[in-house]
């Protein structure tokens, strides 16, 4: 697999979301068939694999850090706190976004204890703190570099302002947030100042949370299953959404290849310093995945691709009112 440039390191043009494996999606696979994921993963040559103190409230990171410990000196391991699992009355297990400098070093040293590792090679802030000082959570994730805790240091789901405020305290190495032809927000401002401050850029949810891999019936999804609250798959939004599949899927056999590699591969022709990070629980869906770094796309397929899918054609917000207060990301006019 091709490479691309994630600060000091040289990564796999894709890498792996491994957020799938313990959460979020429904009821989560077992252990052996994630770690047959990553080890599928591994063998073709993914180098980046992207975890969080939220997934499964430390399950992911347990499951992630152990597997892939004996390949350490050949892989890049990222993590994410700032966001993670809090215990409360009656035992009961929330999520709690908080930014404060102690939350921060204690979120990271429980990562390094889970992970299995003594460094985590790419750490962000998983979500901003809009109660605490972008400069005080960046700062503090910069003493985790000083005490060699930590290699470098990224942002998830922030705007362009609050990245060159944060790269001002400590340069970051990556930015990350949800990118697919279906959400294009990143095309507002942050991806231009991620090129002027040379920050890379990770794609969560490549494929639009499964849409962009064929029919998916929302009214099926499990009861946990995250996509629940998000208006693109509530039953109004989806049936308009769903009309859009034939024209993209016949886009797909033109390109010769499949819809999922058709998202991924549109992903990779947008810049070199684009990485995107799909998941997934099964093995052939990642081998199909891996293979749309082949998929070579001419500027007029990408144009039609373009026109057909986009913040106008896509009907709905991608998340619901809770999660939008809780990023700091760009909105089109009207979302």
């Amino acid at each position: 697999m091709h490479t691309r440039q994630l600060g000091p390191f040289q990564v796999s043009a894709i890498g792996l979301g491994c957020m799938n494996l313990s959460h979020a999606y429904g009821t989560p696979p077992s252990p052996e068939q994630g770690r047959q994921v990553l080890q599928a993963a591994l063998d073709a040559g993914v180098t980046l694999f992207d975890t969080a103190a939220l997934y499964g409230f430390g399950a992911n990171e347990s499951l992630v850090g152990p597997f892939l410990k004996p390949h350490r000196d050949r892989i890049v391991l990222a993590s994410k706190g700032g966001m993670a699992g809090v215990t409360g009355a009656g035992g009961v297990v929330r999520r709690v976004i908080d930014g404060r400098p102690a939350t921060i070093q204690r979120n990271c040293e429980d990562s390094l204890r889970r992970l299995g590792t003594d460094v985590i090679d790419l750490y962000y802030l998983h979500r901003w703190d809009k109660q605490v000082p972008i400069e005080d959570s960046v700062g503090a994730m910069a003493r985790l570099v000083e005490q060699g805790k930590v290699r470098t240091l990224g942002l998830s789901e922030v705007s362009a302002a609050t990245l060159r405020r944060a790269h001002a305290v400590h340069p970051i190495a990556a930015l990350q947030t949800e990118y697919s032809l279906w959400t294009r927000n990143p095309e507002i401002a942050v991806l231009d100042a991620c090129r002027a401050l040379g920050v890379a850029f990770v794609a969560f949810s490549p494929v639009a949370r499964g849409f962009l891999c064929g029919p998916l019936d929302a009214a099926a999804l499990d009861a946990k299953d995250i996509r629940r609250s998000m208006p693109r798959f509530a039953p109004e939004h989806h049936a308009r959404n769903q009309q859009l599949l034939a024209g993209y899927q016949a886009l797909a056999r033109e390109a010769g290849c499949t819809p999922a590699q058709l998202a991924l591969a549109w992903l990779l022709h947008r810049g070199q310093d684009i990485i995107p990070i799909p998941g997934t629980t099964s093995v052939a869906h990642l081998r199909e995945d891996l293979a749309a770094e082949a998929v070579r796309l001419s500027p007029e397929l990408l144009a039609r691709l373009e026109a057909h899918v986009n913040q106008r054609t896509v009907s709905g917000n991608r998340y619901g009112a809770q999660a939008r207060v809780e990023v700091d990301t760009e909105e089109f006019p009207g979302e």
